[in-house]
């Protein structure tokens, strides 16, 4: 197809500039540039090709176009235009689609971040949790050993306070053994040695001797005795008072034997009465 059109655009070319050749030399004056004589200028001359040339390019584009159209024909190209058009609607709506996808890819990303930020947060409150938990079984197994501490001390404090109240209660015997003696022998020391024993505070008893002084037969002669917590007897007053009370006290102690040891303090008394009346 090109080359019928290439050959005519020679030949008219060619024709062209016969044509040219044969227009008489009156008609181009108005372009000016003859010379004198009826000659053309060489300027003129070009001025003159070149419009030539451009009218006749624009006509055969129109012949192209014209012949164009013959050989493929209006409905050719209107199936063309439509295949265009249906391919550029085609892209469009690829566009949007693969527009719309990539958009729900992107919202699947800010999702996907979203889960691994909370799995992250979630990570981290498990890590705090773990070390929490942690903190709290060191807290129960000490409370544990100081709850085992406790309750060995209990035990240690429970057992040391039974042996104080078998102790306490083995004392408490002793004591209510000497003092049922004590009464047992309260007849005897009144009928035969004037003696009168009474029960004051503190759980004291009360020595009385009387018929001691023959100048004042009810004169009284008397000492407090108790028992201390070591369960030995003690004198905690005695009026008159004797210089050898600490001896008598200390051999009762020895001996437990404490009839002796009353008739002993009676002694004493008998003789400082005799001793203050010489």
């Amino acid at each position: 197809m090109a080359e019928p059109i290439g050959g005519a655009l020679v030949a008219r070319r060619a024709r062209g500039g016969a044509r040219l050749e044969e227009q008489p030399l009156g008609r181009r004056e108005g372009a000016g540039g003859l010379k004198a004589g009826g000659r053309v200028r060489p300027r003129a001359m070009a001025n003159v090709k070149t419009e030539d040339e451009i009218i006749l390019f624009e006509r055969e584009m129109k012949e192209f176009w014209t012949k164009l159209k013959s050989v493929y024909g209006t409905e050719q190209i209107s199936q063309t235009l439509a295949l265009r058009d249906s391919c550029k609607e085609s892209i469009k709506v690829l566009s949007e689609k693969w527009s719309k996808k990539l958009k729900e890819g992107d919202l699947m990303i800010d999702k996907i971040q979203e889960y691994r930020n909370e799995i992250l947060q979630q990570s981290q409150c498990v890590s705090e949790n773990q070390e929490r938990l942690t903190e709290i079984k060191s807290n129960v197994n000490q409370e544990e050993e100081q709850k085992k501490g406790l309750t060995d001390s209990i035990q240690e404090l429970k057992e040391e306070l039974m042996k104080k109240k078998e102790i306490i209660s083995s004392k408490n015997k002793a004591t209510k053994e000497r003092v049922e003696r004590l009464c047992k022998s309260k007849v005897l020391f009144e009928e035969r040695l004037g003696l009168e024993i009474r029960r004051i505070h503190n759980e004291q008893l009360q020595f009385v001797f009387r018929h001691i002084d023959h100048k004042d037969p009810d004169k009284p002669y008397a000492f407090t005795l108790s028992i201390n917590e070591q369960g030995d007897y003690e004198v905690t007053s005695c009026t008159p008072p004797l210089d050898c009370i600490a001896e008598f006290q200390l051999k009762v102690r020895e001996t437990n034997n404490f009839s002796a040891f009353v008739a002993n303090i009676r002694k004493a008394f008998t003789a400082l009465s005799y001793k203050q009346s010489a």
